[in-house]
């Protein structure tokens, strides 16, 4: 998404491709993007980058949003439409399949069964391999999974957002649902490069989102400060820890950090040499027992399309 959109000023199309083209030849087999980043060029971009590596790669997008003249109008998740929009997709991505089609956000219009229904029809004609939701609550993934097996779900989660471990974790591992966590950097906070006085352009949806008001942002660095302290134990960097400790939640978890230079594509990548212990991992706890996070991670309309 960052390549396109959401976090300042797109990058030139040559070097987002570029960073895609590193990341499959540093060994990186899924990438994600959906048609509303862009909207639409992001997939394009994708598309163009990861045709020469086609059928060594995965391929994950979504669907689900009413896009009018470049702009978002709202959630669109009927069956005619998502038919309409996967063409289109498959178009930009330059592919005959889509290997993992996500509903980007539950639409409380159309029935979730109509909706696994139509991508059920989608995955029998061959045009998608596998289905999956995206920031829905537990009842509809499992009427979606009763329809047709959900295969993953894409939602937010990291050390400054632990919600899914109430009710989704439980659920995901009693069906066999895999998990993509989405920011699991905390758009990029807990990097430990951005404190109280980071500044955002207007073209940075951060300065949108009420846990990035510099208040809060300065009541949450003691989240940061404990994992620069553990980083700094383990002789590796924030991002790292924060990685890792995703990696060792569950081995279906899948986390997708996103980036826009090479640099920290390949600090992103040493993550997966981070080896935290049970105790590392059980300190982490205990620790993270002890810090309230502060502020609600979206404003009031874009929190509207979160099913819970």
């Amino acid at each position: 998404m960052g390549l396109s959109t959401s976090y300042g000023t797109p990058l030139d199309r040559d070097y987002a491709i570029k960073i895609l083209r590193a990341a499959v030849e540093r060994g990186v087999t899924l990438f994600d993007t959906a048609q509303v980043y862009g909207p639409f060029t992001n997939e394009d971009v994708v598309g163009e980058a990861l045709a020469p590596f086609r059928d060594e790669v995965v391929v994950a997008t979504k669907f689900g949003f009413k896009l009018v003249g470049g702009e978002s109008g709202g959630l669109n998740s009927r069956p005619d439409h998502i038919r309409k929009t996967t063409e289109d997709s498959l178009r930009r991505l330059r592919t005959d399949h889509i290997d993992l089609y996500y509903q980007h956000r539950v639409d409380p219009d159309v029935s979730i069964e109509d909706v696994a229904g139509m991508v059920k029809d989608l995955i029998a004609e061959g045009k998608v391999k596998h289905f999956g939701l995206s920031e829905a609550g537990v009842q509809t993934i499992r009427r979606a999974h009763a329809v047709h097996p959900v295969t993953a779900l894409q939602s937010e989660y990291s050390l400054w957002w632990r919600e899914p471990e109430e009710e989704i974790l439980p659920t995901l591992e009693e069906l066999g649902i895999g998990f993509v966590p989405f920011s699991p950097l905390g758009r990029g906070f807990l990097t430990g490069n951005i404190d109280q006085d980071t500044t955002f352009v207007d073209s940075d949806f951060r300065h949108t989102l009420p846990r990035f008001d510099a208040e809060n942002r300065k009541a949450n660095q003691g989240l940061v400060n404990l994992v620069k302290r553990i980083a700094e134990q383990k002789r590796v960097t924030p991002a790292q820890i924060a990685l890792s400790w995703l990696l060792g939640r569950k081995p279906w978890i899948v986390p997708i950090p996103g980036t826009t230079n090479l640099e920290r594509l390949e600090e992103n990548l040493g993550a997966v040499e981070v080896a935290l212990t049970a105790d590392d991992l059980s300190d982490i706890e205990q620790a993270l027992d002890g810090i309230s996070i502060q502020g609600d991670r979206y404003n009031e309309s874009t929190q509207q399309m979160i099913d819970r």
